[in-house]
């Protein structure tokens, strides 16, 4: 039986891909390396810490990873709070709304550092439909690695096979899959090149997914 959602952020709560992807290339230029779109499309729903690493082994850079974490951050708080693009993907709060009305117990699970979580959470007001956060870049592990999920079902309460993950990327919902939750791939208009493949349901919109619907699924 459903008892609760496991959500990523970015991509299925808050579209802040552009900015992340702003601030990314920023970052690139900053440290004069080259990363084709591919190469960034891979690191979609990894955390920044791990993307870094990879990046200095990838282009064999003196730098510390960390260097390129700080400097990322620091250019995406710029953005956060004066582009104007950054707003809630459509039909999400609805969603929301409608399992926490129904009783499902609701838990963020994202790559994001705790930072952009709260700032994200207190800038659309939805704290009081989650019992808790975790964040990624605070576990040893990132996606596609379980780690994220079953601390997340720890945190919700519940056994694995009574939560289901939402997910938009192809890491994501492989870390999902290894924690062996039941997972809904959200194919957005903001998930580009991700394999949806190992879902065991794919959705475009959120109306496919309500509380009625997805209790159905899983039983």
């Amino acid at each position: 039986m459903l008892k609760a959602v496991l959500f990523d952020m970015d991509g299925v709560i808050v579209d802040t891909e552009p900015l992340h992807k702003k601030a990314y290339f920023l970052m690139f230029d900053q440290f004069n390396i080259v990363v084709s779109n591919k190469l960034y499309e891979s690191f979609t729903g990894q955390s920044t810490i791990n993307v870094c690493r990879q990046l200095c082994d990838i282009f064999g850079l003196e730098n510390n990873p960390e260097d390129l974490l700080q400097y990322k951050r620091k250019v995406f708080t710029d953005l956060f709070y004066n582009d104007p693009s950054l707003k809630l993907i459509d039909g999400v709060l609805d969603i929301i709304q409608d399992y926490h009305n129904n009783g499902l117990t609701l838990v963020l699970a994202s790559s994001a550092s705790m930072g952009t979580i709260n700032n994200v959470f207190k800038h659309f007001e939805l704290d009081q439909y989650f019992k808790a956060k975790i964040s990624g870049a605070d576990l040893k592990a990132s996606k596609p690695h379980p780690e994220i999920f079953e601390k997340a079902a720890q945190l919700a309460g519940y056994p694995q096979q009574n939560c289901l993950v939402i997910e938009d990327s192809t890491n994501g919902i492989k870390a999902a899959k290894a924690a062996g939750s039941y997972c809904v791939g959200f194919d957005s208009l903001h998930s580009k090149n991700q394999d949806y493949t190992l879902a065991d349901y794919v959705v475009s919109t959120f109306k496919d997914i309500s509380y009625t619907k997805i209790a159905s699924l899983i039983g």
